[in-house]
This record gives structure tokens, sequence and C-alpha cells, in this order.
């Protein structure tokens, strides 16, 4: 039997997002207009709306509706806010991040998630974001600072150098610690240096490349 698309685009936002504290008008608005199923690979589109993490390749994954919901909502996106976004992924998260603001730039290490969300995003009329394919934990610098930062996979320990690209009052996303229990934290610039942190939710996501832990050798 077909899919009914947009009975279950709308039970994704009424039954998983909503129920998962997300309020904001815009972010649910958001979240059923980008059109979800154009951003997975095809023999996963009938989970495109499931409660599920789904496979990218190179052992990524798209991050789940509900956590999607909660980034968007926990970083206030002005009209005016330039972000960045580290992990393009299947672009998804791009087009959103894209709609609620005035310019994305997003880095992937990945060539062909960069290449195939590019793709993706034109279809669908995004036309404010860059995608960029770089390693962004230890070489790629972006140029100039941001609003809003959000980092799509789980790192480890923030790396000190991405808060450098942060303007005063910008708000900073990202999963940390060690799998399977990490946290979902939010960090907001709050001017020379400092910076007020606040742990959100609980999530388990794959490492982004280079930001795994350490090797523990057992002897």
């Amino acid at each position: 039997m077909a899919m009914n698309i947009e009975q279950a685009r709308l039970n994704m936002v009424e039954n998983q997002v909503r129920p998962w504290e997300v309020l904001d008008g815009r972010v649910l608005d958001v979240i059923a207009r980008v059109r979800r199923e154009h951003f997975v690979a095809p023999e996963h589109r009938q989970l495109a709306f499931a409660d599920l993490c789904l496979p990218l390749g190179h052992g990524e994954v798209m991050m789940k509706p509900v956590v999607e919901g909660r980034v968007l909502q926990a970083l206030e996106l002005l009209p005016t806010d330039r972000v960045l976004e580290i992990g393009t992924g299947s672009g998804f998260l791009t087009a959103c991040l894209a709609t609620l603001s005035a310019q994305v730039i997003s880095v992937d290490i990945h060539a062909d998630f960069t290449t195939a969300a590019a793709q993706r995003l034109q279809d669908t009329g995004v036309s404010n974001a860059t995608l960029v394919t770089g390693e962004a934990v230890n070489a790629w610098h972006p140029d100039g600072l941001f609003d809003a930062l959000v980092v799509t996979g789980a790192v480890f320990d923030i790396p000190p150098r991405w808060l450098t690209w942060l303007k005063p009052g910008a708000r900073a996303l990202v999963v940390r610690g060690q799998s399977p229990v990490q946290h979902a934290t939010l960090l907001t610039h709050e001017g020379a240096g400092r910076y007020r942190e606040e742990i959100l939710f609980e999530t388990d996501l794959p490492y982004l490349t280079h930001a795994e832990p350490p090797q523990r050798f057992v002897f």
C-alpha cells in the first residue's frame, strides 16, 4: 500500500515533534513545509517520517525529526541570522536552517554528501545556503563570524576553535559526551570569551570524524 505522504507528514509533526516540547510555531511550520522525503535515500523513502535515525552512508545518520525540532527551536533563529552548520548530511536540516535565517554556510567532510545535498537544496528552491567540503574539527576555517552554530554529529569535547567563530550573543548547539549517553548542549556567547551552557536533552549520535573519544588502552 502506498504511503499517504501528507498524512505521514502531519503525524510526524503532531504526534512526534510537538509532544517533544517543540512548540515554536515557526519551527513546526518549517518542519512541515520542507519536504523531508526528498532528502532521504530512495530505499528509505517509506521511513522518511518515522521516529528513527536514517543511515546516510559513511557511518553517519539523519537525525530523528524530534531531535531536529528541538535543535531548531533551541537556536531561536532570526530572519537576519548568519548560521554555520557543521555536518551537512542529507541537507534537510540545512534547508530548515536556511528557511529560518538569512544565510547558512554548511560544511561536510564527505564530498558526496555535499554534492547530493546541493542538488536537493536546488531542487527545493533553497538559494541562501552555501555548501563547502572540508574537515571542520581541525582544519577548515570559515570566513567571518556567525549568529548561530549547529553541529549534526556528536563530539567527545567541543573544539575550542569553534567558539571563536561566534558573535557575542550567538548560540551554538552541540551534541557531546560519551556514547551511548550524550547531551545536546546549548552554549550562548555572553561576550569576553564567556559562554553559558544549558543541557537540553540526552541523545546518541555517531561522532564527527576526528571528534571521537580518545582511545583507551587496556592491558
